[in-house]
C-alpha cells in the first residue's frame, strides 16, 4: 500500500511548506492539496490559494515525494490550459506528477466568476471531454477535437510531459453510472471521498470492476485510493486503514487540518512504519 498526506489550500503557506517537508522527509509516497476558488462549508469568506500555483510551489520546494492535486475542478479550467499548468509541474517535480480531475461540484464558485456550472450529467459529459483532450494532447503531436462542449483545432502542445505517456490520471468520485465509468476508461486510480467507509469503498470498488469489464479494460490497471481524516489515535487511524486494506484499497491519503497540520503531518510520520506493515 502507498501513503500520502493531504492540505488543503485554505491553510497558511507556511504550514503548507511544513507538511510536504514532512511528506518529502518521512518516505510517504505522495502529498496532496484540493482546488477551490473559495472556501468550503458555511463561511466562504476565508484566505484561499490557487491549487496549480501551490503544486509549482510544491514541485520547487520537494524532491522526492509525488504531487498531486485531489482533485482538480474540470470546469474551472479550459483542457488545454489544465493540460499545459500539468505538464509545466510534471517538468518542474521532474516528473513526479499525479493527476488528479474530477467533475466539480461547488456551484457558488462557478456562478461567482460567470462560469458555467450546468447539471451534473453535463459537469460529467465535460470531464470526459476533458480527458481525452488531455490525453491527447499529451500525447499527439497535434490535436483536433469537437465535442459538445470543447473545441480544439489543431493544437500544438508541447512539451510533453516528462512521464510517458503521461502522469498517472486520478479520477475522484463516487457516482456509480458515470462517474466510475469514465474511471473505467480513462484513469490510472480511483479515488473516494473521505464519507465513504470500507463497505460502501468495497461495493465501489465492484462497480468499477464492472465497468471495466464493458469497456474492456484490466481492472488491475487502476488503483483503488481513498481520503481519511486524521484526528483519531493512532490505534483508531490503524484500524481504519486496516479495513480500508481489505475492502481493496492500494493508496490511503491522510488528511491534515489547517492549524494544526504540522504536528498531524508529523504525528502521522511516526505512524508511517507501522502503516506500512498493513496490506
Amino acid at each position: 500500500m502507498r501513503y500520502g498526506l493531504k492540505l488543503s489550500q485554505q491553510a497558511p503557506i507556511d504550514e503548507y511548506r511544513a507538511v510536504w517537508r514532512v511528506a518529502d522527509d518521512a518516505g510517504f509516497d505522495h502529498v496532496w492539496n484540493m482546488d477551490h476558488f473559495a472556501t468550503i462549508g458555511d463561511d466562504v469568506d476565508g484566505d484561499i490559494f490557487d491549487a496549480w500555483a501551490l503544486l509549482a510551489a510544491m514541485a520547487a520546494t520537494t524532491s522526492r515525494v509525488r504531487i498531486g492535486c485531489m482533485v482538480t475542478g474540470n470546469t474551472y479550467r479550459h483542457p488545454g490550459v489544465l493540460a499545459k499548468l500539468a505538464v509545466t509541474v510534471d517538468h518542474l517535480s521532474g516528473g513526479r506528477l499525479e493527476f488528479g480531475l474530477g467533475a466539480a461540484w461547488a456551484e457558488y464558485e462557478h456562478t461567482m466568476f460567470g462560469l458555467e456550472f450546468g447539471t451534473a450529467g453535463e459537469r460529467l459529459d465535460r470531464l470526459e471531454e476533458a480527458c481525452q483532450i488531455i490525453r491527447s494532447l499529451w500525447t499527439q503531436p497535434r490535436t483536433t477535437f469537437a465535442g459538445r462542449h470543447y473545441r480544439i483545432d489543431d493544437a500544438v502542445a508541447e512539451p510533453k510531459p516528462v512521464q510517458s505517456p503521461y502522469p498517472p490520471i486520478w479520477i475522484g468520485g463516487t457516482g456509480r453510472k458515470r462517474t466510475l465509468r469514465i474511471a473505467a476508461q480513462y484513469a490510472d486510480a480511483w479515488n473516494a471521498s473521505a464519507d465513504v467507509d470500507p463497505e460502501r469503498f468495497a461495493d465501489l470498488s465492484g462497480v468499477l470492476d464492472a465497468h471495466c469489464a464493458d469497456v474492456g479494460r484490466d481492472p488491475g490497471q487502476i488503483r483503488r485510493t481513498v481520503q481519511r481524516p486524521l484526528g483519531d489515535s493512532p490505534d483508531d487511524v490503524l484500524a481504519q486503514v486496516e479495513a480500508y486494506a481489505r475492502a481493496g484499497a492500494d493508496d490511503v491519503v491522510l488528511i491534515t487540518q489547517a492549524g494544526t497540520a504540522e504536528a498531524q503531518a508529523t504525528a502521522a510520520a511516526e505512524l508511517l512504519p507501522r502503516l506500512r506493515s498493513i496490506g
